[in-house]
C-alpha cells in the first residue's frame, strides 16, 4: 500500500511513517528533537513504540495527544501536531 503524503510533511515524517516500527528511537518521530527526546526518555519513553502506545490509548485523538505531549514534555503546538500527524500516518499505513 503506497501512501501519498502532502508536500508539507517533513522528510523525518516520511521516513518514519514509511517503515515498520521495530525499535525506532523516540527521536525518529516528527516533531521530536533532541530536547523533547531527552524529556521523553526521562519519562520512560525511550522508543517510538512507547509513544505510539500512548497515542493509541488516547484513541489517536489529536487534542488529547497534543495535550499529553505538552503536559509531559512541554511540547509546543507545532511539535505535538507534527508528532500526532506522523503517528497517524504510520497507523494508516501499518494498522
Amino acid at each position: 500500500m503506497t501512501t501519498i503524503l502532502s508536500s508539507t510533511t517533513s522528510q523525518k515524517h516520511r521516513a518514519f511513517s514509511g517503515e515498520p516500527m521495530r525499535e525506532k528511537p523516540v527521536e525518529d518521530l516528527a516533531g521530536i528533537g533532541p530536547v523533547l527526546s531527552s524529556r521523553l526518555k526521562e519519562q520512560g519513553f525511550h522508543k517510538a513504540y512507547k509513544v505510539l502506545g500512548q497515542f493509541l490509548l488516547l484513541e489517536m485523538d489529536q487534542e488529547l495527544f497534543c495535550a499529553w505531549l505538552k503536559d509531559t514534555v512541554n511540547a509546543n503546538s507545532k511539535q505535538s501536531k507534527d508528532c500526532h500527524a506522523c503517528l497517524k500516518a504510520w497507523c494508516n499505513e501499518f494498522l
